[in-house]
């Protein structure tokens, strides 16, 4: 996570409604964090081979780069309009969408994106450029989608894996400069399995398991307040698959946190799927937080 005070929050563009409201979201959080915010358009166009100036018959303010200079200008605008005083840059950058972004990030605080652009397919929950860039961008990356909720707390998935501690300081301090709770949950299966053959106990004593994740969690969380001074913190566990958990607690969240990867998943994968599922899932936004590689 880049802890310059420079690193600015960095929102990818494309114009759709979806893009829009990342904007505001980031213009909203760059204000919070007392960051500059920078617009982003990744410019796909000159890679195709594709002209972007206008024909020479064509009238003036033609042509496929005029159109993307337009762009930039309104999110800023519209970034200024959510956020009055903020320092806001605009620039367009050749390439596609989620290779730019995930080209910011090493000196990005944070990048704000939607959970859809233009192009994308309908059946398509979460689009291809907010998956890939969070699975690859070296720095936190809000997804906005679902509800706003100002008055709800900001939900953290907790599994003791690395990452997920990652995500609570991240959770931590995002609640503490939203003036809200931080709920911790931590989601968990009994009795675990081995395998399709493991045999399993008939009878076993799920209160005092429930006591025993409870304790387990409280373990992870130690310390997190001392470090966030100001965060109400409640810690809650809960019997069930953890993506399916987080999607349900965060229609009472303004914001979900989850680490990129999380204990038990396979490791090749750049994202696991507790936070793929999150990302199709939540009624909220979603932050994605990643580990060293």
């Amino acid at each position: 996570m880049n802890s310059a005070h420079s690193a600015a929050v960095v929102v990818g563009v494309d114009g759709s409604e979806p893009s829009t409201r990342a904007v505001r979201l980031a213009a909203t959080e760059a204000a919070r964090r007392h960051r500059p915010l920078r617009v982003v358009h990744g410019f796909i166009w000159p890679l195709l081979h594709v002209p972007v100036s206008p024909a020479p018959d064509a009238p003036p303010g033609g042509g496929l780069r005029h159109q993307a200079e337009e762009l930039v200008a309104a999110a800023v605008a519209e970034a200024q309009a959510t956020a009055p005083g903020l320092s806001v840059s605009g620039e367009i950058i050749d390439g596609e969408a989620a290779a730019v972004l995930v080209g910011e990030s090493p000196t990005a605080a944070l990048i704000v994106l939607g959970d859809r652009g233009l192009g994308g397919f309908a059946s398509l929950v979460v689009g291809s450029v907010a998956v890939q860039v969070s699975a690859y961008a070296d720095c936190p990356v809000l997804v906005a989608r679902g509800a706003e909720r100002p008055d709800e707390p900001v939900l953290v998935g907790m599994d003791g894996s690395a990452a997920s501690r990652l995500a609570a300081e991240f959770a931590a301090e995002t609640a503490v400069a939203r003036g809200v709770p931080l709920l911790a949950v931590h989601a968990y299966r009994h009795p675990p399995s081995s395998g399709p053959g493991d045999m399993q106990p008939l009878v076993y004593d799920e209160a005092r398991l429930h006591g025993e994740e409870d304790q387990v969690l409280a373990e992870w969380l130690a310390g997190l307040t001392e470090r966030c001074p100001g965060l109400r913190l409640t810690g809650r566990a809960v019997h069930g698959r953890p993506g399916a958990v987080l999607a349900e607690a965060s229609g009472a969240a303004q914001l979900v946190v989850v680490g990129g990867q999380g204990r038990g998943e396979v490791t090749g994968l750049l994202l696991g799927s507790v936070s793929q599922s999150v990302l199709h899932h939540a009624r909220c936004p979603v932050a994605v937080v990643r580990g060293p590689r």
